[in-house]
């Protein structure tokens, strides 16, 4: 017997905020924790002692605090969303602002999470969605903060998206293949052509695996408007930024929120903007 769709959304709904509250400390933590590895490398490789860290930090140590004053989060405090407003934006413990980003996440995760089960019901599509959603958001968050997509997360996202494929959950699986491949070497190419014109990098490796992994979950068919739309929306933010808050021009804006954004929007979308789309021809 398969669930009620409005109970089966209200339950996706639910475990996307309560992962969103767990995606805002994998883009908190996860940056830093490649830091660490890398000055442990290059430590190794001077033939250096690796420097000290100042505390032991994993996904999971130490528990949430307050930047500001070290209170420990309490278990009522991290209520998603909801304890943000009951707080009303602030610590607790010193009354400092908390960012309006971590109740942002949560919602965010909990609204894509609730329209993928609703869309996509109690399938292979809807678990994969879930899991595409979570990667989505992570990188747009960490690429946003630090211009960094990690291997960590795009990689294991590629695999994931051929393995679904398997059985066709999204598109066949020469779709996949081909999906993943052209989605790297496009932008590779474009990396390169830009390098050779102007000596300058345009765009990082993390951006290649980004669009290599959303071709691998969504097939080949689904690039073109991937590119378009995050090229689009790109542009658009790059300007209102230049125009709005004097954004300097040399700045680097990180690509990989607007490939996450038409990501997503490919997922739920994208067979009926592309057909529409070819319909105007």
């Amino acid at each position: 017997m398969l669930p009620d769709p409005a109970l089966l959304t209200a339950a996706a709904a639910f475990l996307g905020l309560v992962v969103g509250s767990f995606i805002n400390v994998v883009i908190h933590r996860l940056p830093k924790m490649m830091e660490r590895g890398w000055l442990k490398e290059c430590a190794e490789l001077r033939g250096e002692p690796a420097p000290p860290p100042s505390e032991i930090l994993t996904l999971a140590k130490p528990r949430s605090h307050c930047p500001h004053c070290g209170h420990a989060i309490t278990a009522l405090e991290n209520i998603p969303v909801f304890s943000y407003l009951i707080l009303r934006g602030r610590c607790s413990g010193c009354g400092a602002r908390i960012s309006l980003r971590y109740p942002l996440v949560e919602a965010l995760s909990g609204l894509l999470c609730g329209y993928a089960a609703w869309r996509f019901g109690a399938t292979w599509a809807g678990v994969g969605a879930l899991l595409f959603i979570w990667g989505m958001i992570a990188l747009a968050f960490i690429d946003f903060d630090t211009q960094l997509l990690p291997d960590s997360i795009t990689l294991p996202l590629l695999w994931a998206g051929l393995l679904l494929n398997l059985g066709g959950t999204y598109a066949d699986l020469k779709s996949a293949v081909i999906g993943a491949v052209a989605g790297y070497l496009s932008l590779w190419a474009v990396y390169w052509v830009f390098k050779l014109a102007t000596g300058k990098e345009g765009m990082g490796y993390g951006d290649f695996k980004l669009l290599a992994a959303i071709g691998a979950w969504l097939g080949w068919q689904m690039l073109p408007l991937t590119i378009l739309a995050s090229s689009m929306v790109g542009a658009v933010v790059g300007i209102t930024l230049i125009i709005a808050i004097k954004h300097g021009r040399n700045v680097p804006i990180p690509f990989g929120p607007y490939l996450a954004a038409a990501g997503i929007i490919a997922l739920f979308w994208g067979k009926p903007l592309t057909q529409h789309y070819l319909g105007l021809f």
